[in-house]
C-alpha cells in the first residue's frame, strides 16, 4: 500500500508540473488508473487512496470489478478497450463512460441496451495512423459519427479519445488530435473531454489540451503475469 502510495503521488506531481508548465489547471485534468489484469483489491486500495477514476480495456475484468466492488462509493468506470456489438449490454451495465466508440454499430448496440432514464457518457475514437486495421474512427468520418450518435437518446457525446502512434513524436500526434477535438466541437459544442496521454507521452498530452490521462503500470506497478 505504501508504494501504491508513493507512485500515485509521484504521477501526481508529474502531472500538476505538466499542467502549470501548459499554462492549466492540473484540477481540470481527471487522471483515469488502468488497472488491466490486476486485481479487485487493487482497486479497493486505490479507492482507499482517494482514486475515484478506473479505467479498464476488456469487458470481462470491468464487469467482475464492479460486481465485486459495489460497496465502493463514487467510483467511475471508464471502458477504454475496443467494444464489441455483442458485449454491449454488459459493457452498459458497468462502465460510467465509453471512451472507445468507432462505429455507428457500437453506439447503436450500447444506445438499444439502455435501462430507463439512464445516460451513459461517451466518447469518440480517432485512429491517428494510416493503418485501417487499428482502432478509431478515421479522421473524415469524424463529423458523421458524431452527428450519429447526437442521434442516441441514451448516449452523451463527452469528446474524443486517441492513442498516439507508436515511432511517432507524440506532441505532434496530440497537436493534431487537438484540432480534431475542435472540429467535433462544430458539430457537438459540450463534447469538450479529451482523453489522450498515458505514462511515457502525457506531459505532451496535457500540453495539447487533454482533460483524462489513462495512466496504467506507473501507478498500479508490473501487471501480474497471464496464464
Amino acid at each position: 500500500m505504501a508504494d501504491l502510495a508513493a507512485r500515485l503521488a509521484a504521477i501526481d506531481e508529474r502531472i500538476a508540473a505538466a499542467a502549470q508548465h501548459a499554462g492549466r489547471s492540473a484540477d481540470a485534468i481527471t487522471r483515469i488508473v488502468v488497472t488491466k489484469f490486476h486485481p479487485a483489491s487493487l482497486v479497493r486500495d486505490l479507492h482507499a487512496l482517494g482514486v475515484r477514476d478506473v479505467g479498464e480495456n476488456r469487458q470481462q475484468e470491468l464487469s467482475a470489478k464492479t460486481q465485486e466492488l459495489t460497496e465502493l462509493a463514487e467510483m467511475r468506470w471508464h471502458f477504454i478497450g475496443q467494444a464489441q456489438t455483442k458485449k454491449a449490454a454488459a459493457i452498459r451495465r458497468a462502465a460510467t463512460a465509453v471512451h472507445s466508440i468507432d462505429r455507428e454499430r457500437i453506439a447503436d448496440a450500447l444506445d438499444r441496451v439502455a435501462v430507463d432514464d439512464d445516460v451513459l457518457d461517451v466518447l469518440l475514437q480517432v485512429n491517428l495512423t494510416d493503418d485501417p486495421g487499428r482502432g478509431g474512427v478515421a479522421p473524415d468520418g469524424l463529423e458523421h459519427l458524431a452527428e450519429h450518435v447526437l442521434e442516441c437518446e441514451t448516449l452523451a457525446l463527452r469528446g474524443i479519445m486517441a492513442v498516439a502512434p507508436l515511432n511517432a513524436d507524440p506532441a505532434e500526434s496530440f497537436a493534431r488530435l487537438h484540432g480534431l477535438a475542435e472540429r467535433l466541437r462544430t458539430v457537438a459544442p459540450e463534447a469538450r473531454w479529451i482523453s489522450a496521454g498515458m505514462t511515457g507521452d502525457f506531459a505532451e498530452a496535457i500540453a495539447a489540451g487533454a482533460t483524462h490521462l489513462r495512466i496504467g503500470s506507473a501507478i498500479t506497478g508490473p501487471r501480474p503475469a497471464q496464464g
